[in-house]
């Protein structure tokens, strides 16, 4: 009876775990970024469970071992000095698991910062894709279209996500074609991800960045070159133009569903990027710059305002 439980209860945990599988997309990738990055998972899965074997090995054999005896009372053990053999090993074998693994993390990261591998040559799609309490902006400058909630994408082309919040920090991230990275609100982050399959895969913000970002899932469809041009053509042939005040009010509204437009909001909104990083998207900065540059010039046309207030500060302290 007692063998029958247990295998019970071996039985129902495997069960519990393996009802959770289907929901692990991160090891189920569609593309170069993503199977690089459930590479480096399951490899330091499988570091980790060997550290495990071994050290539960060991936990037994030394319960077994050196378990308590019917030793006589006054008896005491031989008295034993320490081994340099066992204490440099003991030493040696962290340092040597922590090396592998930064080693991997070190190359894997590398390699998804830049176009995936065998696609260099190809131009990448730039997507700019912004965040607002609670949605998604997905603005493609090549096409001159936009959407709310969702973005499409052809297969076999490099995409090159431009990443910027307007308001609290969000993360876009995509499970199946790559990790996720930061947007906020002064700068712009790239984010590099290929699809090598068609299909329909979930998009999220993996950072909690208020009461609604729960609310900020997004379709990501992947679909071949040439039904992504159709779509771009429908797009261009039915969706309406994006105005300043429809853009204004997308930003005001908390929570709204897909959405489709003809043009971008980075011709009235710039990204903050290049000169106009960190002065708020850009808005004010150039006009800020603007009046510096006109005080310089009217100072350096007029040098004898300048002295002539250095008079009068000069007469009025006497």
């Amino acid at each position: 009876m007692k063998r029958k439980g247990l295998l019970l209860a071996v039985f129902s945990a495997l069960l519990v775990l393996l009802s959770g599988c289907s929901s692990l997309t991160v090891l189920d990738p569609k593309g170069p970024v993503a199977k690089t990055q459930s590479g480096v998972i399951l490899f330091s899965i499988l570091v980790m469970a060997i550290i495990l074997l071994v050290v539960y090995i060991l936990f037994v054999f030394m319960l077994s071992k050196y378990r308590a005896s019917k030793a006589a009372p006054d008896y005491e053990p031989p008295h034993e000095e320490g081994n340099k053999w066992l204490e440099f090993t003991w030493i040696a074998i962290p340092v040597i698991i922590v090396a592998i693994l930064s080693v991997v993390t070190v190359r894997s990261t590398s390699a998804i910062e830049k176009v995936a591998e065998g696609y260099e040559n190809e131009k990448p799609l730039v997507i700019y894709a912004a965040s607002s309490n609670w949605k998604w902006h997905f603005s493609y400058p090549e096409e001159g279209i936009e959407t709310v909630n969702y973005v499409n994408i052809p297969t076999h082309r490099p995409i090159e996500f431009k990443l910027y919040a307007y308001g609290p920090i969000s993360s876009l991230w995509i499970p199946q074609l790559g990790g996720q990275k930061y947007a906020m609100s002064d700068m712009v982050n790239t984010l590099h991800l290929l699809a090598e399959e068609p299909g329909s895969y979930m998009g999220k913000n993996a950072n909690f960045s208020g009461e609604g970002f729960a609310h900020m899932e997004f379709e990501a469809l992947a679909m071949s070159p040439a039904e992504y041009e159709k779509w771009v053509d429908e797009v261009k042939s039915t969706a309406s133009e994006l105005t300043e005040d429809e853009f204004n009010t997308l930003l005001e509204t908390k929570h709204v569903g897909r959405k489709t437009y003809t043009s971008t909001h980075l011709s009235f909104s710039p990204a903050p990027e290049g000169d106009n990083a960190g002065h708020n998207h850009g808005g004010d900065s150039t006009d800020t710059e603007m009046d510096h540059s006109e005080m310089d010039h009217s100072e350096m046309d007029h040098p004898e305002m300048e002295h002539s207030e250095n008079s009068d500060h000069s007469s009025h302290g006497n």
